[in-house]
């Protein structure tokens, strides 16, 4: 029979995914085919399964910590805000359609309550164990009666429940306990054991806490995970972008255009793990700088904010720059990057058809019914008009991969096509083709194109040897590092937490 164990917290980014992820590394290393479970995500960075559906990236995350291949079923339900209280309603990978909070709440609750029952069925069958991860907090006693996130998983899984808590953002000892009090008599019961999370300090002076919390709540405190500041793992939230602290002074600056509907930002991720690489973020209201590169990275409404772009003058800005360096764009980065996007029916927003920086020569379209999403691979053709041409003529003819979730199609004009499609959908033209080049822009609606390691080394290596530097090669730094993390956050959770208790709450 299927064992079960969930993780909630005390509010948003407590460090829910990161103890589930953790938590799945440990059992299987121990040798129990181990699955994540995630009944409702809300989250703008997505990742496309096989089965060519959404769930959010952080239990992609979890499920390489449990060395197995991601699943619709891991999180059936993901909600992708859009802005104006409405979101795009995911079901087990399949987009539904756009919908407001109250809509989705009294009039789908039903359907969200059963695709996750299916789902956490199907995972029953085929795991062992399932590390379930809870959403927000368990204590929105508004929100009860709608619930299936939290509570109402936990009694479905017949989960025990640890309840862990951010001491960064102040009163953790406060969250813990109101937690408690809030829950009625029925939901309290699940909770079993207390974590608190990103610990810096003496331990020494909090431990009058933990003995006076585990008083009041009359629940052992499993540990204190101290803050690591070595790990690099994918980040699930928006929100992480004001506090997550870039490297900026290094010998390659990437600019990143921080659109203020920016989504899928992991794209990002691998320049992190770059040595010498640093990047730079960039609001619209921001000057440009310095900078090497600059990447227009994905967006959960491009019309609206091309329309931002424009309006605050950054657009010229870099537009100006074009003429000096490489300009990247990623999927709505490279709608951004056209003359126009067409979108006559305002299915993005009220500004319907807007003009592109008109950098690269192409055409977009929202009038495409589909959403598009799709594992996809792609070679990289031998002749490639402008600098995209010279920066990848080293590895002509070489696979990558990647995968689009993306509303709107795109027509080249006189522009290059930037990859030859072997799997997925590409430009609109008849899924042959990929993103666009022309001058020193270019662009691809492969989210994950910078993960492929030679796509990524190339780039880097054409920026060091434009500077004097020295190209470099070797082993990939963003795989090697992103393993080493999870099993780092495996070692830290087993250091500083009682394995026993959470051993017993699984098995028992």
């Amino acid at each position: 029979m299927t064992k079960c164990i969930m993780v909630q917290g005390t509010s948003s980014n407590a460090g829910k995914s990161m103890l589930v992820a953790a938590l799945c590394r440990i059992y299987k290393n121990r040798g129990y085919n181990v699955a994540p479970f995630k009944s409702q995500n809300m989250s703008l960075n997505s990742y496309t399964t096989k089965e060519d559906g959404e769930i959010g990236i952080a239990q992609m995350l979890q499920a390489e910590a449990a060395m197995i291949e991601p699943s619709i079923h891991m999180n059936p339900i993901l909600l992708k805000p859009k802005g104006d209280f409405t979101s795009n309603v995911i079901i087990q990978g399949k987009s539904i359609g756009d919908m407001n909070f109250y809509d989705y709440q009294h009039k789908y609750h039903d359907t969200a309550l059963n695709a996750i029952k299916e789902s956490f069925g199907i995972l029953s069958e085929k795991y062992d164990i399932i590390i379930i991860e809870g959403a927000g907090s368990p204590a929105e006693i508004n929100m009860r009666k709608q619930d299936i996130a939290n509570m109402e998983i936990a009694h479905l899984a017949d989960a025990n429940v640890i309840l862990i808590a951010d001491i960064e953002m102040g009163g953790v000892f406060a969250a813990i306990a109101g937690t408690y009090v809030l829950l009625d008599d029925y939901d309290r019961s699940r909770l079993k054991a207390t974590v608190i999370n990103k610990f810096r300090g003496n331990l020494d002076i909090l431990k009058p806490g933990l003995d006076r919390i585990e008083e009041i709540t009359g629940e052992p405190v499993l540990g204190v995970l101290p803050y690591d500041e070595t790990l690099k793992l994918p980040e699930e939230d928006s929100a992480s972008l004001t506090t997550h602290e870039f490297a900026e002074n290094k010998d390659i600056t990437i600019g990143v255009i921080r659109l203020p509907k920016i989504a899928n930002f992991t794209d990002i991720d691998p320049f992190e793990y770059e040595e010498d690489v640093g990047l730079k973020m960039i609001g619209v209201n921001d000057d440009i700088g310095d900078v090497d590169a600059i990447l227009i990275p994905g967006t959960r409404n491009s019309t609206e904010d091309t329309y931002a772009l424009n309006e605050s003058g950054l657009a010229q800005k870099i537009i100006e720059k074009s003429n000096e360096i490489p300009i990247v764009g990623i999927c709505g980065g490279l709608q951004i990057l056209g003359n126009i996007i067409y979108d006559e029916e305002k299915r993005e927003s009220k500004h319907g058809t807007i003009e592109g920086l008109g950098l690269l020569d192409i055409e977009s379209n929202f009038s495409r019914a589909d959403k598009i999403v799709t594992q996809s691979e792609a070679t990289i053709p031998h002749e490639i008009e402008g600098l995209a041409g010279e920066i990848f003529k080293n590895i002509a003819g070489e696979t990558v991969t990647g995968y689009e979730i993306h509303e709107g199609t795109t027509d080249l004009l006189t522009a290059s096509a930037l990859l030859n499609v072997k799997k997925g959908q590409g430009n609109n033209d008849d899924g042959l083709i990929d993103g666009a080049s022309s001058g020193n822009v270019f662009g691809t609606y492969f989210h994950g194109i910078f993960h492929n390691y030679n796509f990524r080394r190339e780039f880097l290596n054409y920026l060091r040897v434009k500077k004097g530097l020295e190209a470099k090669y070797g082993e990939d730094p963003y795989e090697t590092q992103k393993d080493y993390s999870l099993n780092r956050l495996a070692e830290i959770v087993e250091q500083h937490l009682d394995m026993d208790i959470i051993d017993e709450l699984l098995f028992s």
